[in-house]
């Protein structure tokens, strides 16, 4: 293979399943959203690539300034703001555009994040670290040319979101709701917390997107896109 072309394969795992996006010398396809029984048949996981980034959408998450963090105080923090069980367990990783830190827990409940990084290998064969979902959306400001920067994920029950203004970060968070229409409705309640105006904005989703979500966005934003 012609390594002047990168070959990446970006895992979103959740509790109801996967998707993935691979880019490489014949383009960049998606799969949607897969069942888990069918991870070991998936053709894509069978090779090997020059990035992997598996993420994993876990609503186990806050972002600190990074003077606030400690590896010894990641539990007590986190544990102000989501609710942990004994075993849980947690870790950190820098966000370093924000001068923050990402506390976060990957006990959800499931098994195949795990599985996916010892199967989809790097081609030097180095599995793949699994990140929480809010890292990748934190990571995908830098790549946003707008003013408005509107970034979010929605699957299980769960709304991802990131806003910033310009360089300024104005929220991080996780929202629990139970369908698509609640999801945009503290979408909307963000924004106008904000008085950031949707119609001059471009919302990006991270996660993939149903046509009836895709167009009922498309009523309220200057633009919707998939990343």
């Amino acid at each position: 293979m012609d390594h002047t072309v990168k070959s990446t394969i970006s895992i979103q795992v959740s509790l109801s399943g996967y998707c993935f996006t691979v880019t490489d010398e014949e383009g960049t396809r998606s799969s949607g959203w897969q069942t888990p029984d069918r991870v070991f048949t998936t053709p894509e996981f069978q090779r090997r690539y020059d990035r992997v980034d598996i993420s994993l959408l876990t609503p186990k998450v806050t972002l600190v300034p990074r003077e606030f963090h400690t590896e010894e105080s990641v539990r007590e923090l986190l544990s102000e703001v989501v609710e942990l069980s004994e075993d849980d367990e947690v870790d950190s990783v820098a966000v370093e555009d924000q001068a923050a830190v990402l506390l976060y827990s990957n006990s959800i409940g499931e098994s195949l994040s795990r599985v996916l990084s010892q199967t989809v290998l790097t081609v030097g064969g180095s599995p793949a670290p699994v990140y929480p979902e809010m890292y990748y959306l934190l990571s995908a400001l830098r790549s946003c040319t707008e003013y408005n920067k509107i970034i979010a994920s929605y699957r299980d029950g769960f709304l991802y979101l990131v806003v910033a203004e310009g360089r300024t970060l104005l929220l991080s968070n996780v929202f629990r709701a139970s369908d698509f229409t609640t999801a945009e409705y503290f979408i909307f309640l963000t924004l106008n917390r904000f008085q950031l105006n949707p119609e001059m904005s471009t919302i990006r989703f991270h996660t993939p997107l149903t046509p009836e979500e895709e167009m009922s966005l498309y009523r309220y934003f200057k633009s919707v896109e998939t990343i």
